[in-house]
C-alpha cells in the first residue's frame, strides 16, 4: 500500500522551532519531487516548499522564506521541513506530497501541482 505519513506535529510558541517529517512507504521517494503544502483554519491549502527529484533545488513560500528549510534523505525514504522562528500565521494542517518526475527533469521540476500522493497530514500550532 503507497502510503505517506506526516509526523512532528504539535503545540509550540512562537520563535520556537519544529522539524516535520513525511515518510514513504510502499514506494520509494527517489523518482519523485516532493513538496510541503498547509491549510489554515478556513483558508485555501498553500504550497509552503518543494525540493526537485534530485534535491539539487528547492522553493520556498515568500511567507516562510529564510525560516524553513526542506530536505530529503532518500535512503531513509523520507523528506523533512525544519521549521524555525515560527509565527502564530504558520498554525496550520501541514501535508506532504510527491509528484512523479522522469530522470531527465531531475534537476529541474519542484512542483505545487499535478501532485500524485499525499499524506493525511499533521497539525501544527504556534500558540503562547
Amino acid at each position: 500500500q503507497l502510503q505517506l505519513v506526516e509526523s512532528g506535529g504539535g503545540l509550540v510558541q512562537p520563535g520556537g522551532s519544529l522539524r516535520l517529517s513525511c515518510a514513504a512507504s510502499g514506494f520509494t521517494l527517489d523518482s519523485y519531487a516532493i513538496g510541503w503544502f498547509r491549510q489554515a483554519p478556513g483558508k485555501e491549502r498553500e504550497g509552503v516548499s518543494c525540493i526537485t527529484r534530485s534535491g539539487s533545488n528547492t522553493n520556498y513560500a515568500d511567507s516562510v522564506k529564510g525560516r524553513f528549510t526542506i530536505s530529503r534523505d532518500n535512503a531513509k525514504n523520507t523528506v523533512y521541513l525544519q521549521m524555525n522562528s515560527l509565527k502564530p500565521e504558520d498554525t496550520a494542517v501541514y501535508f506532504c506530497a510527491v509528484r512523479g518526475v522522469a530522470a531527465y527533469l531531475r534537476n529541474v521540476v519542484c512542483a505545487y501541482s499535478g501532485m500524485d500522493y499525499w499524506g493525511k497530514g499533521t497539525l501544527v500550532t504556534v500558540s503562547s
